[in-house]
């Protein structure tokens, strides 16, 4: 059983799933409208007050998951988070109120999440599709092929800024609606070309404003009583009639959600008219159905972040041999530092596949190219989180470590660069089969126990071992060799 928590700028809302039968049921959901966006201030600071309805809400969800025996949580953070000026002072705060650690997702990761939300809903259909959402604050679209994504791109254009800049105070108006349309239509009018080359047999509206939408026009009848583009301009019309928000009667939405409803239907006019989009239907899947498909993949040892890990590795031309002796090599290294957290050791190995990625740019420095690739390549499955910690690990591969002295605090995040540096040594020295033999301990100082006549065997090794010595002694970490 699996458990999905989405801190949306609209909404928060949690999904607990039970795979059965390939098909994901769920047996608990959640949802809190706190409307967090608007709580952003000058500045992109988010204000004390959302901070403490956002505690609040997580407080309340955390109860509700200690309810459940889970085999896994992901709480994933999207737009309003990712532009919080103040996110890094907030987030503790809001993984104390919940008891689990939030990963802020970048909009590309978000709108794979969406897709595979999507797909796992449709089933085995090998139809060649686009998928809209607009959430909050950000709007995603994506095309692909059945379970195959082929183009994902994120815009910062949400409900709330929209409403905010063009139906200010809840008034409606045809020019506001005018206005509001065409800088929607800016705003993906780059891209377009793109994603209709690409091309659909079937659009797929996912968030919840789309579903408000779609129930509003079909249980009022306006325009065909379809998502079609003839049915929105309907709507728009009808909202443009009564000219303000709190007029708004008609049956299928909140009178609360009027106004995201406003903003939301302005952006799918204007992305519906710039990428020729006639029709589309909504469904009732997207972020939290992807992530709790996400949580199951990676239970079941298919986990998109090896994927991704290894598309990588073919774009750059990293040498696949090459990388997995010293991945090798460097697990077993970092097995014998005794380290206390798994999930560095996932840090260490994927980071490791891809430390000569920075080749592709130059020998010189290409430690440091490789650093800046793994953090900012749009790698699925991977937070910017955990991509920040694996940059920092492949930065210390070399050189002085200096530049990684943040890392070093840690014991063992220490301990995986210590590995990753000696691992790369050793693939270098060919050493691989004689690594067993040694002994490695890191406990305010660094040893290193060789059998007696390893060093002959290896003379070079000895060189790198000067080096080290004194690369870890400029960082105040004593680094020591002897013979056994």
């Amino acid at each position: 059983m699996y458990a999905a928590v989405d801190l949306g700028s609209n909404s928060f809302r949690l999904h607990i799933g039970e795979p059965i039968a390939g098909q994901i049921h769920l047996v608990r959901t959640a949802r809190d409208p706190i409307r967090l966006a608007a709580g952003l201030g000058p500045g992109n600071v988010l204000g004390a007050d959302a901070q403490a309805t956002a505690q609040k809400t997580l407080r309340d969800f955390g109860a509700i998951l200690r309810q459940y025996r889970l085999d896994a949580v992901r709480v994933v953070a999207t737009n309003t988070l990712r532009v919080a000026a103040n996110a890094e002072q907030v987030l503790p705060r809001l993984e104390e109120a919940i008891g689990y650690p939030i990963e802020i997702i970048s909009g590309e990761e978000e709108g794979r999440l969406i897709y595979m939300g999507v797909a796992r809903a449709l089933g085995a259909k090998p139809e060649q599709r686009l998928v809209i959402d607009i959430g909050g604050g950000s709007t995603e679209l994506i095309a692909g092929l059945g379970d195959e994504i082929g183009m994902v791109e994120s815009f910062s254009i949400g409900t709330h800024p929209q409403s905010a800049a063009y139906f200010e105070g809840g008034h409606i108006s045809a020019d506001a609606f005018h206005s509001a349309v065409n800088a929607a239509r800016a705003r993906f009018e780059d891209l377009a070309g793109q994603f209709r080359e690409h091309g659909w047999e079937a659009v797929y509206g996912s968030s919840g404003t789309i579903r408000a939408i779609n129930e509003v026009i079909a249980r009022n009848g306006l325009g065909d009583g379809t998502m079609s583009f003839a049915s929105l301009l309907a709507l728009r019309d009808r909202l443009i009639d009564l000219g303000h928000v709190d007029a708004f009667d008609l049956p299928g939405v909140k009178r609360e959600r009027v106004i995201v409803m406003v903003g939301g239907l302005s952006i799918l006019i204007g992305v519906m008219q710039e990428l020729g989009v006639k029709t589309m239907t909504a469904i009732n899947a997207g972020l939290r159905l992807g992530v709790l498909s996400d949580l199951e993949l990676r239970a079941n040892r298919q986990d998109r972040r090896d994927l991704a890990i290894q598309d990588c590795m073919r774009r750059f031309g990293v040498d696949a041999g090459r990388a997995a002796r010293t991945a090798n090599i460097a697990r077993k290294l970092f097995d014998k530092l005794a380290p206390q957290d798994e999930a560095v050791a996932h840090h260490l190995l994927r980071g490791t596949m891809l430390h000569e990625v920075g080749l592709a740019v130059s020998h010189t420095g290409a430690h440091k190219h490789a650093a800046y690739i793994v953090e900012h390549a749009d790698l699925p499955g991977f937070t910017a989180r955990e991509q920040r910690l694996m940059s920092m690990i492949v930065l210390g591969q070399k050189g002085n470590l200096r530049k990684v002295r943040e890392v070093l605090a840690a014991p063992d995040l220490a301990k995986a660069v210590l590995a990753l540096r000696l691992a790369a040594v050793f693939m270098h020295a060919r050493v691989d089969a004689d690594v067993d033999t040694l002994k490695l301990r890191m406990k305010g100082r660094i040893d290193v126990e060789t059998p007696r006549g390893w060093l002959g065997q290896h003379p070079t090794v000895a060189s790198w071992f000067e080096k080290e010595a004194a690369a870890w002694s400029d960082v105040g970490i004593p680094f020591q060799v002897t013979q056994g």
